[in-house]
């Protein structure tokens, strides 16, 4: 089992930037899919971005694309998600989830769970 804990959430204006972090401890995350889901008030837990436990590629929702940037720092067991042109839909909790060796856009596909961090964009 994995511990994760997110850090970085916060309010900013729309257009800004926020820079999401997730620890990881309990196990090293060489072999695990790691992914960022969200939220929001009255809605369903959605996929944001993942970044899967083998090869180099990384998948977004749609409406993130070119906006968000996932990565991943093996050696130091984090996750990061930078947060680009925000806008207020893009308000929610955010979490990080890890999957060991299976790769998933769905919720139930992750084991382990971050207990969430704000992020709300507003003026």
């Amino acid at each position: 089992q994995v511990q994760l804990v997110e850090s970085g959430g916060g309010m900013v204006q729309p257009g800004g930037s926020l820079r999401l972090s997730c620890a990881a401890s309990g196990r090293s995350l060489g072999r695990y899919t790691l992914a960022w889901f969200r939220q929001a008030p009255g809605k369903e837990r959605e996929f944001v971005a993942s970044s899967p436990w083998i090869g180099t590629n990384t998948y977004y929702t749609d409406s993130v694309k070119g906006r968000f940037i996932i990565s991943r720092d093996n050696a130091k067991n984090t996750l990061y998600l930078q947060m680009n042109s925000l806008k207020p839909g893009d308000t929610a909790v955010y979490y990080c989830a890890a999957s060991y060796r299976q790769t998933s856009r769905l919720p139930e596909g992750y084991s382990d769970w971050g207990q969430g961090t704000q992020v709300t964009v507003s003026s």
